[in-house]
């Protein structure tokens, strides 16, 4: 899988690369990353890449010029190298809410662009230029470069052979099922009147499997029932 990322900052993204599954995708040969800064085509001698908006109005609007000069040469370069065309997603807080099953999309995407902005906001006419618009919730930040580390290490974790357990990721909150995932529990036995559910120390597995969907039905109901409602209608 390919993700090219339009960022001001690339030298965020250095750790995060380099770190946990990610880092071992890096390293495997199942993830290859390509940081590219629309500063690169920015205009004039300070490489303008933003501008005051028409009409007036506070802060400054990413130029449609300079972002998309930036996201053709990833493509061109991708074209040159015989590899495919990058689906482009604009990180937006307009954008549709991120969820798990776009992250099972996005993980079988040959190639990604993930397009972070900065400042005020894009020019409307960007949006002409991107495949579709990801939003991680209804609140905003400075930049997409956090959103873009999270879209990129919810969908790598579920590239085949990327994680060690293949079955975790089936059995966890939002998976499959749609429902929350139910509770786990580890060693001690006991932790300050606090114990284990004795179900799970029983080794009957198929009470266990009950026990854990039930769990996870309560547990959606309590804290998510909107999850159960969309399941519902679907």
């Amino acid at each position: 899988m390919r993700v090219d990322v339009v960022t001001l900052f690339p030298e965020l993204f250095d750790t995060f690369l380099k770190t946990s599954f990610v880092g071992r995708a890096m390293t495997g040969g199942q993830l290859e990353v390509r940081l590219r800064s629309p500063r690169d085509f920015g205009l004039g001698k300070h490489k303008s890449v933003d501008d005051t908006p028409y009409g007036g109005g506070s802060g400054m609007v990413m130029r449609v010029d300079v972002m998309v000069a930036c996201m053709e040469s990833l493509d061109a370069d991708a074209e040159a190298e015989g590899k495919p065309r990058a689906r482009r997603v604009l990180l937006t807080p307009q954008g549709q809410p991120f969820a798990q099953p776009i992250a099972a999309r996005f993980s079988v995407e040959p190639a990604l662009m993930l397009v972070c902005g900065r400042y005020e906001g894009f020019d409307e006419r960007i949006r002409g230029f991107v495949d579709e618009e990801i939003s991680l919730g209804d609140f905003v930040m400075t930049g997409g470069e956090i959103a873009a580390m999270a879209v990129i290490e919810a969908a790598v974790r579920l590239i085949p052979g990327v994680l060690g357990n293949a079955a975790s990721t089936h059995e966890e909150s939002h998976a499959e099922g749609g429902m929350l995932e139910y509770p786990q529990y580890t060693r001690p036995a006991e932790f300050r009147g606090q114990t284990v559910p004795e179900v799970l120390t029983g080794g009957n597995h198929a009470h266990i499997e009950a026990w854990r969907k039930a769990q996870s039905e309560e547990r959606t109901r309590a804290r998510r029932p909107d999850l159960l409602v969309d399941k519902e209608r679907g």
